[in-house]
């Protein structure tokens, strides 16, 4: 097996970027440094690959977004906005998607960054929020974005975007509630995505303030899939106690509790509501519509694009100017709510 960049940076105790600019000859690393650094190069017979050696190139006047979401319409969302904002600064995009799961993330984002020389990267959840690939990222000394979930009150940090999926499932669940359901299954998504953390935890909370207990045998765990939400459905509906509304952690979670329950033969809305969160083609291409909330992806993204540029450009984004950074998903309801009627 190779041995890696990141091998001969632990075994020499510095950083990734610090072999780098050894490997590249500059100036400015301290004697000693170096010399440790080129022994264990010498001691593990690392051979630099071209994407090592380029670490430290010249402006490329690109920009990498990176990407681990099975849900297609949001990827094209993203990659929409960040296109626009990139040809209006006269940048090109690379689209890179990465297995957040993989053992060798973490070398596969460096080998990346070296071999395509990006300016900076724009990431998206799940990438966006794992330590472990921000401080790869920090010791590249490369510029990046993150677009994570989060409020302006548990999130004020400088670089990000931020999306408050907590407030806006609050409204989606209250919405529910001031329809009559009392029993609302919750159909998560990857628990991997700090979005379905929050948006749980923003159904939990208009629940108690409705002075609601939460039903831990109606949260169901799943993935932003489709296929999920129809296996969550028919387990919700399996129960001796039915539900009498699901909020599904996305439209294509939506989409799929809503074939169930057709399949089931359970009427949408009259027996059975169903919301779903995003406001994507799933939303509006299924029967009923969806009620959902709107999140304004290209936007997100195109502000996302935006910051990185400012920080290209060597502009500061202050702690006090993220908290503008915040965009809050509005809802939208449609045709798969109802009041409330007990299934038989």
């Amino acid at each position: 097996m190779n041995v890696t960049i990141k091998e001969v940076a632990h075994h020499a105790q510095v950083c990734i970027k610090t072999v780098s600019r050894v490997l590249n000859n500059e100036s400015y690393v301290k004697e000693e440094t170096r010399e440790r650094v080129l022994a264990a190069i010498e001691q593990l017979n690392y051979q630099p690959s071209v994407a090592a050696r380029n670490l430290a190139g010249a402006k490329s006047h690109t920009i990498g977004f990176l990407y681990d979401n099975p849900n297609a319409y949001y990827i094209c969302d993203m990659q929409d906005g960040i296109l626009s904002a990139c040809r209006s600064r006269g940048y090109e995009l690379l689209i890179s998607p990465c297995d957040a799961n993989s053992p060798t993330i973490c070398e596969d984002i460096v080998t990346m960054v070296g071999q395509s020389r990006v300016d900076g990267l724009i990431l998206t959840p799940p990438l966006s929020e794992m330590p472990t690939i921000l401080d790869t990222l920090n010791e590249l000394d490369v510029h990046y974005v993150r677009i994570i979930s989060g409020s302006a009150t548990n999130n004020v940090v400088p670089g990000c975007v931020l999306v408050d999926d907590h407030q806006a499932a609050y409204q989606i669940t209250k919405l529910l509630l001031s329809l009559g359901h009392q029993s609302i299954g919750f159909l998560e998504g990857d628990i991997k995505h700090g979005s379905s953390t929050e948006r749980l935890k923003g159904f939990q909370a208009a629940l108690a303030h409705h002075g609601i207990n939460s039903d831990e045998s109606l949260i169901l765990s799943g993935s932003y899939t489709f296929e999920s939400g129809a296996e969550g459905a028919k387990k919700l509906m399996a129960l001796p106690s039915k539900p009498t509304a699901i909020f599904a952690c996305n439209d294509e979670i939506a989409a799929g509790a809503l074939f169930a329950a057709r399949q089931m033969n359970i009427d949408i809305p009259k027996q059975l509501s169903i919301v779903g969160f995003e406001d994507s083609p799933f939303s509006r291409q299924s029967w009923p519509q969806l009620t959902t909330a709107h999140q304004p992806n290209k936007q997100i993204s195109q502000y996302a694009a935006a910051m990185l540029f400012d920080l290209l450009r060597q502009r500061s984004i202050s702690t006090a100017s993220s908290v503008a950074n915040l965009f809050s998903p509005h809802l939208v309801i449609r045709d798969s709510t109802g009041a409330a009627e007990s299934v038989a």
